[in-house]
């Protein structure tokens, strides 16, 4: 199995992408599902956040007021080296078990969604490929200000806080154009499928799979024969 690493800019469609992955019958595992999970209300997290940042930024029934933290790190990059200290271990760690759970499922290739993929680096040295979805900037700051309700202003501010749209398409493998219509969309999508189905990435981890599978064999045949 080998790992496709998906990430983009804010608003550029990355979600969009995922789900077009997923109809083609690809697991996704979504980061930004797992930071939503690792914040729930008594979550080693949740208790984390709770210390550093004081109630105020909680709600009444003790959800995270993700409206309220997102106003208070995107205008502090002291805050949001803060906040992500606390959340990317515990959201590495569910990624790292859902990517087990593929591999032992058999799966050819698991797509991570990553929005921060570039920005945090953990994850950069797994995957095999990196899809970036892309659009253009002006595109991008009128879909975050429409989606979001935001000024532009604060539009700004969480784009600005990324790493340039620019500098991840060089990174990139591969960079889906998100830019026109669904359609077309969905053809840059199904042409990466059919690359990555045809992929010898996975063999490598599917060699070491079975040179492991095989060595637990030979340890179980030498244990049960000592007691014969």
């Amino acid at each position: 199995m080998f790992l496709v690493g998906l990430t983009g800019g804010i608003a550029t469609g990355k979600s969009t992408a995922s789900n077009m992955f997923r109809v083609l019958g690809i697991p996704v595992i979504d980061a930004d599902k797992i930071a939503r999970d690792v914040v729930q209300p008594g979550m080693p997290a949740w208790k984390a956040i709770r210390e550093q940042f004081g109630e105020d930024v909680f709600l009444e029934d003790g959800q995270l007021d993700r409206a309220k933290m997102g106003n208070i790190v995107f205008s502090d990059a002291d805050k949001r080296r803060q906040l992500n200290g606390i959340t990317h271990k515990e959201i590495r760690g569910v990624i790292l078990w859902e990517i087990f759970l593929c591999y032992i499922k058999g799966y050819q290739f698991v797509v991570l969604d990553l929005p921060l993929l570039f920005e945090s680096r953990n994850m950069i040295s797994f995957v095999s490929y990196i899809v970036v979805v892309s659009c253009t900037e002006g595109q991008q700051l009128q879909r975050l200000m429409a989606r979001n309700q935001f000024s532009r202003e604060e539009a700004e501010s969480r784009i600005n806080s990324q790493m340039p749209l620019m500098e991840k398409r060089r990174l990139a493998s591969y960079v889906v154009d998100n830019s026109g219509t669904r359609e077309m969309t969905e053809k840059q999508v199904l042409d990466l499928y059919n690359k990555f189905r045809h992929s010898r990435a996975h063999w490598p981890m599917r060699i070491l799979g079975l040179m492991s599978l095989g060595l637990l064999v030979w340890i179980g045949l030498k244990i049960i024969g000592a007691f014969l």
